[in-house]
């Protein structure tokens, strides 16, 4: 691995403490209906490959230009998963949070993140007319932030072990089987380290066992999350690692022999980059994914300096660089034209027109929209997919 991605990987800098002038009084975010003065500096919890400032790849920085204009540093803490983001923001000491749908709600039932004010975001009419009200976001038409990105799940194969041809099935990491190198695929496969992963072995079985009924990957009745769970424990006999650290992925897909995984299409396009026999596909029962969004702690110290990071994450010339460097889509559509890094046909080879058939990461309630008889709560995922990894 290389220093640069070491970099990226740890770029894990502790929340500062704020320094406000005591003429300066704070200001809660909630509270917030003009942008005044930065107070110095702005801490985020990102996902990786999501906040970059050049240090992976010199051309690929959209952290630099806004600290000089503003005079906001950006701290950056990486985390892997959902659950890991949540637990930090339940912790404090960050202003921001790119949230996935599987912790955004969780997020605002909790009161940990503050209503948006739009009209402080010039560039909110920019953002793509799919995202500005989605459900993840926005409760009882009050919006608890600003749309980032989007894209699919995918997968992620090594070219030689499958010859050239890319996978049709998601069977390929659920079920043993001889890949067409000739070698088994126990031991070569990965799966992700988080319990929304249920919903890919729910996904799996809506298309392949369809009498189990199964509607809606994040709404499960009892006997249709068994039988999940029951596709997931025979997984566990062939995983190789549950992944949840980006760069570990990359190593152990370059120096550990594995071959298939779901992955983000970050992954692949640093794999690709380095000249590694690597691709992605989306197999024939589609794919889970994610939409992100910018959200802001209830008790953000530093409101002002957040605000300006929402509305500068949103310029097309940022969400369409770090659309090139992800793999993903951007919220804003423009970005779409005129990025030298992305390319005018960028945003479709991201999936622009696969909107309405990814199914987006979101939280699991008890009171579901297609199961009459109720679903299983979130709750339970992790408890249960906890035991999964642990063998029971």
């Amino acid at each position: 691995m290389t220093s640069a991605r070491k970099s990226a990987r740890y770029l894990q800098v502790p929340a500062l403490v704020a320094c406000l002038s005591l003429s300066v009084q704070p200001v809660f975010a909630a509270e917030l209906t003009a942008i005044g003065p930065g107070e110095g500096q702005v801490d985020i919890v990102a996902w990786p490959g999501y906040i970059e400032r050049g240090e992976t790849d010199k051309a690929y920085d959209w952290v630099t230009a806004f600290e000089t204009k503003t005079g906001c540093k950006v701290n950056v803490k990486t985390a892997g998963t959902s659950d890991e983001m949540v637990a930090l923001m339940n912790e404090g000491g960050f202003d921001l949070v790119t949230a996935s749908g599987d912790a955004s709600l969780r997020l605002i039932a909790g009161k940990k993140v503050a209503p948006i004010n739009t009209k402080l975001i010039p560039a909110w009419d920019s953002v793509d007319k799919r995202l500005q009200d989605s459900p993840w976001h926005t409760v009882n038409g009050v919006h608890y932030g600003t749309p980032y990105q989007w894209g699919s799940n995918v997968l992620m194969y090594n070219t030689e072990a499958f010859k050239g041809a890319a996978p049709k099935s998601w069977n390929v990491v659920f079920e043993e089987q001889t890949l067409p190198d000739g070698k088994s695929n126990k031991g070569r496969i990965q799966a992700f380290d988080g319990p929304i992963y249920i919903a890919d072995a729910a996904l799996y079985l809506m298309a392949t066992k369809p009498e189990l009924g199964i509607k809606d990957p994040y709404e499960l009745t009892e006997a249709q999350y068994k039988a999940a769970l029951d596709l997931l424990r025979g997984q566990r006999k062939i995983v190789q690692r549950y992944w949840h650290d980006a760069m570990i992925q990359i190593d152990d897909f370059t120096n550990e022999g594995v071959v298939a995984s779901s992955s983000w299409p970050f992954q692949v396009n640093l794999l690709v980059g380095e000249k590694k026999p690597i691709a992605s596909t989306i197999p024939q029962e589609g794919a889970t994914g994610w939409a992100d969004t910018t959200m802001m702690h209830v008790d953000a110290a530093h409101p002002n300096c957040a605000y300006m990071w929402m509305e500068h994450s949103l310029s097309p010339k940022v969400q369409g660089d770090l659309a090139a460097w992800f793999g993903s889509v951007p919220a804003v559509p423009a970005a779409c034209k005129g990025n030298e890094l992305l390319g005018d046909e960028g945003c479709k080879t991201n999936g622009m027109e696969d909107f309405e058939k990814i199914h987006f990461w979101r939280t699991p309630v008890a009171k579901c929209a297609t199961q009459a008889e109720g679903c299983v709560p979130y709750y339970r995922w992790v408890s249960d997919y906890i035991a999964v990894l642990g063998g029971r």
